[in-house]
């Protein structure tokens, strides 16, 4: 028996069998009243449901039912895979997304009102709302802009102009290249050895996700993000080494130089040191192979040809994106954010930074991001109260 999560009594925990062969752990808000308009919410790596802790009661005090799962991988949901040399594809975005369509089945919903994702939950929640826009009938995405699908090749003979896979993936192999050779985190989150390193790492799992969260935060003041330009190892070097690490080191050894010490953490609000344990106990009983399976489909390339058969889709239900201004993740991959506006979403209502904020925006400063998508109810004629 797990020990309950430290939650309010407002919101409710609880299993969902047979969802698409998952026994699936959620969190929900405004369940007591039937008949509400639905809100999805769909966490990031290295995090769960419980991420969302600070927008759900919020959100459901505004009117709305809302529902946070474990994703496949993650958390308390069990029946997913955690073999770092099996196929993956049970982890790649079409099968997800049916995960998504059987917990909406379970729960007797038609649709939601949004499905609104952060970090790896935002390109879900941007393919959710493109291939299935009568089941999500709005998208927010939040820290990871989606660019779109990978483009169509008309005719399997063609020679086509490289896209966007390919130039990344050139880039990344030329990260190796540079002095000091460096090595993009994805991609070493697709090796066996990254769940090893980061389970049990030298400085302890606890201190590890300290680190790790505090680096991707506003907190830590190199994070002066900007937009790279081209999409070239020389460009991706510019990142910061939780993004483009040395070559050789593992993601624990990147982040520990930067370990906030102890007058820091006491500092630290938006993530007091009894809720990381929350985080640090969920992944020290299941490992990070579960998320990281999802890794190994962004850098497959037989996974991305895949969603080749989305290319030339766009987002056409409206749509919002919200980061944190010091988040680095807007401009990771050159180009994406402007892509996202002019490209692959075409009823964008809002781009949002807010200062003070980096990557765990919804964590770090949840009352902007409460107004923020509160705006965008409001212009998508989302009903809602106050």
């Amino acid at each position: 028996m797990l020990t309950p999560l430290p939650l309010p009594p407002e919101i409710r925990s609880r299993y969902l069998p047979d969802i698409h062969g998952l026994q699936m752990h959620l969190l929900e808000a405004g369940h007591e009243t039937p008949g509400r308009p639905s809100l999805l919410l769909l966490h990031g790596f290295p995090e769960i449901a419980y991420s969302w802790r600070k927008l759900m009661l919020p959100l459901a005090e505004a009117g709305f039912h809302v529902v946070a799962p474990d994703l496949r991988g993650y958390g308390r949901t069990t029946g997913w895979q955690a073999d770092a040399l099996a196929d993956p594809s049970d982890c790649n975005f079409l099968n997800l997304t049916r995960d998504l369509l059987a917990l909406l089945a379970a729960l007797g919903k038609t649709h939601v009102e949004a499905v609104i994702g952060h970090d790896f939950g935002a390109p879900l929640a941007a393919i959710a709302a493109l291939t299935r826009p009568d089941k999500f009938k709005s998208v927010v995405i939040m820290s990871a802009p989606f660019a779109g699908p990978p483009a169509w090749q008309l005719r399997v003979n063609d020679v086509a102009p490289a896209d966007g896979f390919d130039l990344l993936e050139q880039a990344v192999h030329d990260l190796a290249k540079l002095n000091p050779p460096r090595q993009h985190y994805q991609w070493y989150y697709s090796t066996p050895q990254a769940n090893a390193d980061m389970h049990h790492p030298p400085q302890g799992l606890h201190a590890f996700l300290r680190a790790y969260y505090h680096m991707k935060s506003a907190d830590w003041n190199q994070n002066r993000p900007h937009p790279l330009g081209e999409l070239s190892a020389q460009a991706l070097s510019q990142l910061p080494h939780y993004y483009v690490m040395r070559h050789g080191k593992s993601m624990s050894e990147s982040v520990a130089s930067e370990m906030p010490d102890a007058n820091a953490i006491a500092q630290c609000k938006w993530l007091p040191d009894h809720e990381l344990a929350i985080y640090s106990a969920e992944y020290d009983r299941t490992g990070f192979q579960g998320g990281l399976q999802w890794y190994r489909c962004l850098t497959s390339r037989e996974q991305i040809n895949a969603l080749r058969l989305l290319g030339g889709l766009r987002i056409d239900v409206p749509s919002c994106f919200i980061a944190g201004a010091s988040d680095w993740g807007v401009h990771q991959f050159p180009g994406a954010f402007d892509k996202m506006q002019q490209q692959a979403c075409t009823h964008m209502l809002g781009f949002h930074l807010i200062p003070d904020a980096g990557h765990w925006v919804q964590q770090e400063q949840p009352e902007a991001v409460l107004q923020h998508l509160f705006d965008f109810f409001e212009r998508a004629e989302i009903p809602f109260s106050r």
